[in-house]
């Protein structure tokens, strides 16, 4: 189960020309010498394969990662409802929603902005996307009723041992309100109304019955305000607790639902939620260059996880404010200002980096999972300097300014890296590449597969695999693991589970990316 740590804030940094210029260069341009050139169509293809490894429930005919079988086939079944399907989050064999939603609204983000650069792949992504959201209509299918996690997290945890057809005893924890619940529900709302455009001219009913469940879930999510970790800490802690508060959802969810409608109430939505909970200038002045997911004077001993991966507000900035780069909506400048500022902030060269490069070039940022923010930033980068490039906007930041090419660049280089442009010559992608993980922490890859080893594997029977110095015997293609430290370092074995475990919402960003490179290389 992969730890995630705190967000970065979005403060206008003072930035030296001249260390900026050198940096830069440095970082472009490594002084190891650069993979000569990369199959981003392969990529491409490859980390939309890998969500067919993380599936759950029935597999489909066409199910191209044979080694995974059924699993998980009585989810809900306890409860009197159909939780099957939907994806692991990552080497574990429990299904968090919040992850989920999360991952389905980038997978859903990269489809819309750079689909028509897929080509054939584009079809698999969207296959992608409705699994996700298939799962999330069954998990708010019951009005008032929020399903947010479907397993144990704790006994999983405890145990070595792959996804099978078992049938669970639960929890199918829920939300509902009271207790509230407005930061899954408001994540929730996000993905469906992200994927009801995915399917607008695909399949229009399935897009009319994702929007209408949108509204309705956000519509939970605002009348019942408050964290669900409040109420089911319990079961949610310290995986995808949220300790920093839910406006950032309900905002995000609301801006979504804008998107994806035209209605006239849910446009009044949106701007009630950007004018309630955008950012007070005071309090971004009292923040230094991280924020602590809990309001404490420090960190918890644990990086906090929550489905706002990496930059999760930031993320949201650069889709509120496509329409104000674009003219459409003057009222939201003061956003748009916000997101330019902590568009500077994340270059390199900065005087107090909020962002910091390893040696090797690398966005790293302490804390488990480091690839979330090296994909979310990346996908960032190349969706601002698109809208930047339509808008004809350049982004001062002081004495230098950000151009979508400077952008662009900064963000294939990042690519570049992941896929073997380092100090280690690996890729970080399974599969990709001569040199790539072969000891990922994932339960499924490394375990016999059923066809291979029928007889049950008891919970504690797995752990020689875990602790075997062998590679996994099933390849986890296209999976993008947590990375190297900030050292450019990379110890390829399973306990080291920050380095080397693969998640859903790392690879669900790089999609786009690899998208946009594979017809823009």
């Amino acid at each position: 189960m992969a730890r995630k740590s705190p967000l970065f804030t979005a403060k206008s940094p003072a930035i030296s020309p001249s260390f900026f210029a050198i940096f830069l260069m440095s970082l472009l341009s490594l002084t190891s010498p650069a993979v000569s050139g990369h199959d981003y169509a392969d990529a491409l293809h490859k980390s939309i394969l890998f969500f067919e490894g993380q599936r759950s429930g029935e597999l489909p005919p066409d199910q191209r990662v044979r080694w995974r079988g059924d699993s998980a086939l009585h989810d809900g079944a306890t409860a009197g409802v159909d939780l099957t399907g939907g994806y692991y989050d990552a080497g574990d064999n429990v299904k968090f929603g919040f992850p989920m939603a999360f991952t389905a609204t980038l997978l859903s983000w990269s489809v819309i902005d750079f689909g028509r650069s897929m080509g054939g792949e584009v079809r698999n992504a969207v296959r992608a996307v409705r699994w996700a959201a298939e799962y999330l209509l069954k998990a708010t299918a019951t009005p008032g009723v929020v399903y947010v996690q479907v397993g144990d997290p704790y006994s999983d945890h405890n145990c070595w041992r792959g996804p099978r057809t078992w049938t669970r005893s639960g929890p199918f924890t829920k939300s509902i309100g009271p207790p509230p619940g407005s930061d899954v529900a408001g994540e929730t709302a996000a993905a469906l109304a992200a994927a009801s455009i995915v399917f607008r001219s695909r399949d229009p009913a399935f897009s009319h019955l994702l929007l209408d469940r949108a509204v309705k879930v956000f519509e939970f999510a605002d009348k019942h305000r408050g964290a669900y970790s409040a109420s089911l800490s319990h079961a949610v802690c310290p995986f995808y607790c949220d300790v920093n508060g839910y406006q950032d959802e309900l905002l995000w969810g609301a801006a979504w639902l804008h998107k994806a409608s035209r209605r006239a109430r849910v446009q009044r939505i949106h701007q009630e939620h950007w004018m309630h909970f955008r950012p007070k200038e005071e309090e971004e002045e009292e923040d230094d260059s991280t924020v602590c997911w809990s309001k404490m004077d420090g960190c918890p001993p644990w990086w906090v996880p929550t489905a706002r991966i990496g930059s999760h507000y930031e993320l949201e900035i650069s889709q509120a404010h496509r329409e104000v780069l674009m003219g459409k909506a003057d009222d939201l400048k003061s956003f748009q200002n916000n997101a330019d500022d902590f568009i500077c902030s994340i270059l390199p060269g900065i005087s107090h980096p909020q962002v910091q490069y390893s040696p090797g070039g690398l966005i790293f940022k302490a804390g488990g999972s480091n690839m979330q923010h090296v994909t979310s930033l990346s996908f960032l980068l190349l969706a601002y300097s698109n809208y930047l490039s339509h808008s004809n906007h350049i982004v001062p930041c002081g004495d230098r300014s950000a151009s979508p090419a400077l952008l662009k660049r900064l963000a294939k280089r990042q690519v570049d890296y992941i896929l073997g442009d380092n100090p280690m010559r690996m890729s970080y992608m399974v599969g990709y590449g001569e040199r790539y993980p072969q000891r990922i922490h994932h339960r499924g890859s490394s375990l016999p597969s059923v066809r291979a080893h029928p007889a049950h594997i008891g919970c504690k029977a797995g752990s020689r695999y875990y602790l075997s110095p062998n590679p996994n015997p099933n390849v986890l293609v296209g999976a993008v693991v947590g990375g190297p430290n900030s050292s450019d370092s990379f110890p390829d074995s399973r306990p080291f589970f920050q380095e080397s475990e693969p998640t859903t919402y790392i690879n669900a960003p790089l999609v786009g990316l690899l998208g946009y490179f594979s017809a823009h290389p």
